[in-house]
C-alpha cells in the first residue's frame, strides 16, 4: 500500500501552471531550484528545449521540493503566488509576517527590484525557516 505524503509542500497544479511562463524559468524557482531558474531566464528555457523536457519532470520536481522544504503554516504555494504576482508591493512579506520588509517593499517598489529578485531565489528557503519556528 502506498504511503501518503504527509509533507506536501509545493502543489504540482502551481508547477505546471507556471510551467506555461518557464522560458523564464518560474516553475524552477517555485520547486526550489533557483540557479537552474535563473538559467532559464536568461536563455528561454534553454531555447525551448529544457522548457519542454520539465513538462515531463514537474512530478519530480515536485517530490523533491516535498522532501526538502517543511510544511508549517505559510503555505509556499500562496506565498509564490503573492511574490510572482504582487512581489514588487510586498504583499507575499506581509502574508509571511514580514510587516516592516512589506510596507518597505511597498514603498520602494520591491526595494527597488532587487528585492524582488532576492526573494525568487530565497522565498521556499525563507518560508521554511518560518515554518520551522512553529
Amino acid at each position: 500500500m502506498p504511503m501518503e505524503n504527509t509533507n506536501d509542500t509545493h502543489l504540482k497544479s502551481i508547477g505546471y501552471i507556471l510551467w506555461l511562463f518557464g522560458f523564464t524559468g518560474s516553475h524552477r524557482f517555485y520547486f526550489g531550484k533557483p540557479i537552474s531558474g535563473t538559467i532559464y531566464f536568461l536563455t528561454l528555457g534553454l531555447l525551448g528545449i529544457g522548457w519542454l523536457i520539465d513538462l515531463f519532470l514537474i512530478p519530480s520536481l515536485n517530490r523533491q521540493a516535498d522532501l526538502r522544504f517543511r510544511v508549517g503554516r505559510i503555505d509556499y504555494s500562496v506565498a509564490w503566488i503573492l511574490l510572482t504576482f504582487l512581489g514588487f508591493f510586498g504583499i507575499h512579506r506581509m502574508y509571511m509576517g514580514k510587516w516592516f520588509t512589506g510596507i518597505i517593499y511597498l514603498l520602494t517598489f520591491g526595494f527597488f527590484g532587487f528585492g524582488y529578485l532576492y526573494d525568487f531565489w530565497t522565498l521556499n528557503d525563507q518560508i521554511t525557516i518560518i515554518n520551522s519556528l512553529g
